[in-house]
């Protein structure tokens, strides 16, 4: 098993592609602390090695986020690590873990809930895929889009650029009613 890694607009996260699915298309999971791993065997196995800080997992990518030490030292016991989890067919994530990654939002504003969420799904999260990380929807409310960033965009530096000018912009094209996105 060979297993590649690419450098994140984020220098805290790298990210892993061990040339396998990971959760499939359109799927994310997020582990921002050792607590939330506990619904994944192979976080836990990332969060036991030392200055990890958090996990993501893609479609066919693994991001982590170091808390501190350098990457040519991390990087080793990661890629182990992967690949020991891999190769010992252990699941990726425990049944009842399974979730969506957009949060509910019908009721009145149903149908601009609807559009958000399908642009979100075909043009904003495959790029922010290529990135390590992921944008999620949380909610919808007077004109106010409610975003969640994960993976290599929680805590990247330039997350706020892609927020306001990337997707914002994108999202006022297509959707009229909405005057502004925001992160949770």
């Amino acid at each position: 098993m060979f297993i590649q890694t690419e450098a994140t607009p984020n220098p805290a996260t790298l990210k892993f592609l061990p040339g396998r699915e990971v959760l499939g298309e359109g799927r994310a999971a997020d582990f921002p602390t050792r607590e939330a791993a506990e619904r994944s065997p192979l976080a836990m196995r990332l969060f036991a090695v030392e200055n990890v800080a958090g996990v993501f997992f893609g479609s066919d990518f693994i991001t982590v986020t170091k808390s501190g030490g350098e990457w040519q030292h991390l990087k080793p016991a990661l890629l182990g690590a992967i690949m020991e989890h891999f190769t010992g067919g252990a699941p990726i994530l425990f049944a009842s873990a399974e979730e969506s990654a957009h949060a509910d939002g019908n009721g009145e504003n149903g149908e601009i809930v609807r559009e958000i969420k399908e642009i979100l799904d075909t043009r904003v999260r495959p790029a922010v895929a290529q990135d390590g990380g992921d944008i999620t929807f949380q909610g919808y409310e007077d004109g106010i889009v409610f975003l969640n960033m994960q993976g290599a965009c929680a805590g990247c530096p330039s997350s706020t650029v892609t927020l306001k000018r990337g997707v914002e912009n994108m999202l006022k094209h297509y959707i009229p009613e909405i005057v502004e996105v925001r992160q949770v």
